[in-house]
């Protein structure tokens, strides 16, 4: 039995996927060094001084190393088979946070033991990237079967979302959204995903343009109207073969279109609404009658989406100014140019923006950085450490790192295409979905292109919680892959 277990241990180094643990390893050291260039403010502290933010992460560095150490020597098949308990357990814990956890700056996401702090929400990443596997790993489970996988996988993913939304940690509960990548790689619907993408459209689109007016309503009301009937017009393409119906439509939305721009013109006492809306209605009326008559089902789906997003348009006031938190429509605001805020919510991303400008095409050399030094930018060795690369290290140094996460991405990809198990197949494209969500949205907030939500740069972002739960969620996948000759 000892020289099984041996020959296992064995066995799983040598098939480890050390170009992954190579990445992981430079990723980690170029975090030390970043988070030191960022909170390092001419005191000549050496890089390992715990007293410093650097010193400290390398403790978690050396932590993270001994738990990636013994996921690997963990027998695979125990993540396949504790898969619910763990996810179940982290639900508990996630449940718990909410009425244990300290005020922290509005959160209540963190556990405090003594001078130590934990997030458990980084933790439930895994966590639900494990249940979810674990789903579709079940006997002839097919998510396209029947409808209620869909509600078993949708359950898996939303239960802890709310958990963590009732924590009050908005940006740690959209990072679980990204698992919806998942569910279309094994089968979801493209529209799920288009609908979720015309909803984030239409949202900005809304808001931005709603204070200007166009045909007597607000000019973002006007713009997504006329977005829907695009998109019902060619949706209908799609799905119809000789475009009769689509023609029909178009010519419909045209008309009615010009009616609501003469109706101005003339000064009719209607604004444009009315006519929007009897153009959709009408047009969806006239697609479930073409459905019912020809039997073809998909054109319902035409239809429901065409009034769905009307019924979308009309409750985005209601969310922005009811739902989201004041400190929440702030930040949308500054982010969408709606408000000039430098001195509050805008302030760490001017101040972002005019480091990494200031960084030029070199950068001004390690530990130079004067925004950085002088601590423009607050929370930099977080959420904001991106920043000190492009100061100090120029548009060179952020190439070079953000060409070292899409190698990391792409070779997770890879694993995952490789696996011979639907569990590790679908775990790992969890692992590319987390990681492509984190390093999109942490690099939009510095630059600008998104609300700041605080999402963390994986391994670079200071914190023992965020370093050790990608590194779980990272040497989980590793051994994973390095049984997969088990099942050949």
């Amino acid at each position: 039995m000892e020289s099984r277990s041996i020959n296992r241990e064995a066995s799983t180094f040598r098939y480890l996927d050390w170009p992954t643990v190579v990445i992981y390893l430079l990723l980690v050291i170029a975090g030390v060094f970043s988070v030191y260039a960022a909170s390092y403010d001419f005191d000549h502290a050496s890089i390992f001084d715990y007293s410093e933010f650097s010193g400290k992460q390398i403790r978690w560095i050396g932590l993270a190393l001994g738990l990636a150490l013994v996921v690997l020597l963990i027998d695979a098949r125990m993540y396949e088979t504790y898969a619910y308990p763990i996810y179940v357990g982290m639900l508990f814990v996630l449940l718990i946070t909410i009425f244990v956890a300290p005020d922290i700056k509005g959160s209540r996401s963190w556990l405090v033991f003594g001078s130590m702090s934990m997030q458990p929400a980084e933790f439930g990443k895994f966590a639900t990237a494990l249940a979810l596997a674990k789903l579709f790993s079940g006997y002839n489970f097919k998510l396209n079967a029947k409808r209620s996988n869909y509600y078993r996988a949708f359950a898996i993913i939303f239960i802890p979302i709310l958990l963590i939304l009732a924590q009050r940690e908005t940006g740690s509960a959209l990072a679980y959204l990204a698992l919806f990548f998942v569910l279309y790689r094994e089968g979801m619907s493209g529209l799920v995903l288009l609908a979720a993408l015309c909803a984030v459209v239409f949202f900005v689109v809304a808001i931005k343009y709603g204070q200007d007016t166009f045909l007597d309503i607000p000019l973002g009301e006007a713009i997504v109207f006329g977005l829907i009937e695009l998109i019902t017009v060619c949706m209908l393409v799609a799905y119809c073969k000789k475009g009769v119906e689509a023609r029909n439509v178009f010519l419909w939305f045209l008309a009615t279109s010009a009616i609501a721009v003469a109706a101005h013109m003339l000064e009719w006492p209607l604004p444009a609404t009315p006519y929007f809306l009897t153009a959709i209605g009408v047009g969806a009326i006239y697609i479930v009658l073409v459905s019912l008559h020809t039997d073809r089902r998909k054109l319902l789906i035409t239809a429901g989406a065409a009034v769905g997003a009307v019924f979308f348009l009309f409750s985005v006031n209601y969310a922005f100014n009811t739902v989201l938190q004041p400190h929440q429509q702030q930040r949308i605001k500054v982010t969408l140019g709606l408000e000039e805020d430098l001195l509050n919510a805008g302030y760490n991303v001017n101040q972002s923006k005019i480091a990494i400008g200031s960084g030029g095409f070199f950068g001004k050399g390690f530990l130079n950085g004067t925004q950085t030094k002088l601590k423009y930018v607050p929370e930099q060795h977080t959420d904001f450490i991106f920043c000190t690369i492009g100061e100090e290290e120029g548009f060179i140094g952020s190439v070079a790192v953000l060409s070292l996460f899409l190698i990391l991405i792409l070779r997770i990809i890879h694993l995952a295409e490789r696996q011979p198990t639907t569990f590790a197949r679908v775990y790992a494209y969890c692992c590319a979905s987390y990681f492509t969500f984190h390093l999109a949205i942490n690099i939009g907030m510095v630059i600008g292109l998104c609300p700041v939500i605080g999402i963390p740069l994986p391994f670079f972002s200071y914190g023992g919680s965020s370093l050790w739960s990608f590194t779980f969620l990272l040497f989980i996948l590793l051994r994973l892959d390095a049984a997969r000759r088990e099942h050949h």
